[in-house]
Parts: C-alpha cells; sequence; structure tokens
C-alpha cells in the first residue's frame, strides 16, 4: 500500500481569516479585469510611479553636474530598468502586483558621492556629470550583492518567519509615513496647483461614488487619471493666461506646465543600453554607503510586500517566496548599476497605496504598467509630456492613503 502523502507546508496554504481580508476588493491577484480596464488601470500605475522616477533625477543630477539633456537620459534609464524589474518581480519574484520603481532610500549615499572630493577638481560640467556617474554605478553594482546574497540563499527567510503582526503593522505603516516629508513639500511648492489636486482626488474616489452611485466604480478605480487629466488643464490655463508671468523663477518652474526642461532634453526616440556613460568605477567607501542604503531598501520592501499582499487579496507570502523576491530584487539594484540611473531600486510604496484606493490587486495590471514603463521610456518626448502632466501626484497618493 502506498505512503500517503505528504502534507502540504502549513505557511503557504493559510489563506487570510474572512475577517482579516480586505473587503470589496473587485479583482484579486490572478483575477485580471477586462482588458480596456485592465489597460487604464495599468497607466494609472504607470503615471503614479512617474513622480518619484522623475523627482529624484531632478533632484540630484543638476547636483552632479547634468542639463536637461542628461536628466532626461536618466529618466528614460531609470524608467526603463523599472519596467524591467517590475516585469520580473511580476513572473519570477513573489509574483505579487508589486511596481519596482525609484526609491529616496539611495538619495542621501548619492549625494554623498557627487560631493566626494575626487569629483570637486572637474571643471567641464558634463565630464564631472559622466564620472560621477560612473562612481554611482560602481557602487550600486556592489550594493546589490547584499541583497542578492540575502534574498537567493535563504538568509532573509529565516528574518521574515520571526515577522509576527505586531512587528509587520508598525513596519508597514512606517514605510508608507516616512514618505510624507518627501511628498507634502512639493504641494507646498505649488499650492494652488496641488492643493486642488489633493481635493479633488478625495472628492473623487471618496465622496461623489457615494453621492453616484451608478456611477461610483469608475469614479473609484479612475479617480486618479480623472484627477490629473483636470488639474493639468487648470495648470495649462493657468500657463497660457500669464498667471506666472511675473513669478519668481522658482515658482514658474514648478508651477508652468512647460519648464520641467524634460520635454526639450528629451529624444524622440531613445533606447537605453548597458554601460552607456561608460565604464563604472568603484570606490570602497562608497560602496559600503550605499550597502547600507540597500540594507534599508531591503526591510522597506518586505514591508511592501505584506501590504501589497494584503491589498491583493492574496495569502500571506511565504518566507521562501519574500526572500525570493528580495534576491530579485537585488537584481534589479544591479541592472540599475549597469544601466546607470543614479538610484537603486524597491517596491512602490505609492503604488501599494493605489492598490487599496481601487480595490483592484490583479497581477496583469501590474504587468500592463511595466509595458507602458518600457514604452515611454523608449519615446522620450511623449514621456516628457505625460511628466509635466504629473507635477504633484507623489504627494496627493501619499495624502489620500
Amino acid at each position: 500500500m502506498a505512503a500517503p502523502a505528504p502534507a502540504p507546508k502549513q505557511e503557504e496554504l493559510q489563506p487570510h481569516a474572512v475577517r482579516d481580508q480586505l473587503p470589496s476588493v473587485s479583482y484579486c491577484l490572478t483575477s485580471p479585469p477586462p482588458w480596456p480596464e485592465a489597460v487604464l488601470l495599468g497607466f494609472q500605475h504607470y503615471l503614479v510611479m512617474l513622480g518619484t522616477t522623475v523627482i529624484i533625477p531632478t533632484a540630484l543630477v543638476p547636483q552632479m553636474g547634468g542639463g536637461n539633456e542628461e536628466k532626461a537620459r536618466v529618466v528614460q534609464t531609470l524608467l526603463f530598468v523599472a519596467g524591467i524589474n517590475t516585469l520580473v518581480q511580476s513572473f519570477l519574484g513573489t509574483r505579487l502586483p508589486a511596481v519596482m520603481g525609484a526609491s529616496y532610500t539611495f538619495v542621501a549615499p548619492t549625494i554623498s558621492i557627487v560631493l566626494a572630493g575626487r569629483y570637486s577638481g572637474i571643471a567641464d560640467p558634463h565630464e564631472k556629470f559622466v564620472r560621477i556617474m560612473r562612481g554611482t554605478q560602481g557602487a550600486f553594482i556592489v550594493a546589490s550583492t547584499l541583497q542578492i546574497i540575502m534574498g537567493f540563499s535563504g538568509l532573509w527567510r529565516i528574518v521574515v518567519r520571526l515577522l509576527s503582526p505586531l512587528s509587520a503593522a508598525p513596519l508597514v505603516a512606517l514605510v508608507g509615513f516616512g514618505l510624507y516629508e518627501l511628498g507634502f513639500p512639493s504641494v507646498a511648492k505649488c499650492v494652488e496647483i496641488g492643493l486642488p489636486q489633493i481635493l479633488l482626488l478625495v472628492a473623487l474616489s471618496q465622496y461623489i461614488p457615494h453621492a453616484a452611485p451608478l456611477l461610483s466604480t469608475a469614479f473609484e478605480r479612475f479617480a486618479v487619471i480623472m484627477s490629473i487629466a483636470l488639474i493639468w488643464l487648470y495648470a495649462f490655463f493657468l500657463t497660457v493666461g500669464g498667471a506666472y508671468k511675473n513669478a519668481a523663477p522658482k515658482t514658474q518652474f514648478h508651477c508652468r506646465t512647460d519648464r520641467s526642461g524634460l520635454v526639450g532634453g528629451a529624444p524622440w526616440i531613445s533606447v537605453p543600453y548597458p554601460f552607456q556613460w561608460g565604464a563604472p568605477t568603484f570606490d570602497a567607501g562608497e560602496a559600503f554607503a550605499m550597502m547600507a542604503a540597500s540594507f534599508v531598501a531591503l526591510v522597506e520592501s518586505t514591508g511592501a510586500f505584506i501590504a501589497v499582499s494584503r491589498y491583493a487579496s492574496a495569502t500571506p507570502c511565504p518566507p521562501s517566496v519574500m526572500s525570493r523576491g528580495i534576491g530579485w530584487q537585488g537584481v534589479g539594484i544591479l541592472l540599475g548599476g549597469i544601466f546607470g540611473t543614479a538610484n537603486g531600486t524597491s517596491v512602490s510604496v505609492e503604488n501599494a497605496g493605489l492598490l487599496g484606493l481601487t480595490r483592484v490587486g490583479s497581477r496583469r495590471v501590474v504587468q500592463i504598467s511595466a509595458g507602458f514603463m518600457i514604452f515611454f521610456s523608449i519615446l522620450g518626448e511623449a514621456h516628457a509630456f505625460m511628466r509635466s502632466c504629473n507635477q504633484q501626484l507623489l504627494a496627493v497618493i501619499l495624502r489620500v492613503k
């Protein structure tokens, strides 16, 4: 008589209890919406991650010595690598609907590289930018080994097993709260556009669905696209109407729809390629600083994976799968170092919040958004126009969640 089959692993087959499941989830992890709706939702995810993708290079590239052309190329490269990493994570990593994008965690060590003494004597701005970029590439390549080793070796699985709900809940909360200080200053830089954006998005997603039940689904799922379109038109009319004609240059930069510098600096078609800035350079101090940031991003992404799992109405992510996802995230940081993005990779907390806002946790939607990232990263002018429609979106998503 054949021996009975071994019992399945408990950690992989324990769904959320009914009382713990997120209510009113329309499409869970494996139930994709119809294609037209999925495409719109994917485009909405692309718009949300676009905020962080552009804000970070906009802040870093001028300090590195680059101009609008270099800034546009870095944004395109960062977007291209983010699309690849999102697809890899959804097919090979945790397989959760997690968008992989730029991370503020890596900004501080990148600035320390920018301010390093070995670059201070370079007079030519473009040469300085290239040299600093090559230095960041080397630091990211070395830092990626931390997550690759801890993820694929299973070491991080041991840590994840120790995460109880009591410790996971503050971790997830702090991951989101940590971005508030970065989002709200963006609103304050142009309050006449940022504040109406917040109020409109909250109204469309939280109040109008109750006032118009027949249209509640459309407002709940596509509030971001609707609010961006309306507020961008509002900002466009302020721009062409001369509202900022005599304003300070800083106000014009943040409020006008034609002052980002990306439209003029972006080529029509450009395909990022490995080592496009030259061969990476390596420095021990810079590499260790970046490894510290890599560890912080590892912890941050663990909390974000927990949140994404719940918003997608999926089973709790097993420690082995979580560790595998961290390993592939390390591969994503390695790709960023190879292509030259000037930033690392982690789970986009803003897009995790969008899953909860729309109540759609389908994996296909996030894969479609990755397609938009790659498509617009190649068509530079189209992407630059989309960026001009997205000035205050990052802060708005953080405020709603």
